[in-house]
């Protein structure tokens, strides 16, 4: 074979190489990443802030249950080491397991109070291929 038969082949192999596999963990913290898409079997964490001290928390409203599961549940973890009613932040983590759409859906209330507005919300459009 010639040197420019085998050039074709070679560069092909080279560039298939180089191509990246998508990221297995994608972490969002803010509304501004939405929409979010996905490929089966990536991880999406989610990070909001967050001060239990205050008698508001995250709830879940829609887990974008089709195309979504829960690795675990909402884990809090303080920013400020020491200081007490210190704001911190909360962090799930999800996978995608199914090709399709959902909504990933959080608001932060006071749980005693279901009727009020939440102070906050996260609503994300999901989509997996």
């Amino acid at each position: 074979m010639t040197a420019a038969r085998l050039f074709l082949p070679l560069s092909l192999a080279l560039l298939a190489g180089c191509a990246s596999a998508p990221k297995q963990n994608v972490s969002v913290d803010n509304q501004s990443a939405c929409p979010l898409q996905l490929k089966n079997g990536q991880n999406l964490i989610l990070t909001l802030p967050s001060n239990p001290t205050t008698g508001y928390r995250w709830a879940i409203q829609d887990s974008a249950g089709g195309v979504l599961r829960a690795l675990s549940p909402e884990v809090y973890s303080s920013t400020e080491s020491g200081v007490i009613g210190g704001g911190g932040q909360s962090t799930w983590r999800f996978q995608a397991f199914a090709a399709g759409q959902g909504r990933l859906r959080l608001t932060s209330q006071q749980p005693w109070e279901p009727e009020a507005e939440p102070v906050e919300s996260f609503d994300c459009a999901i989509t997996v291929n």
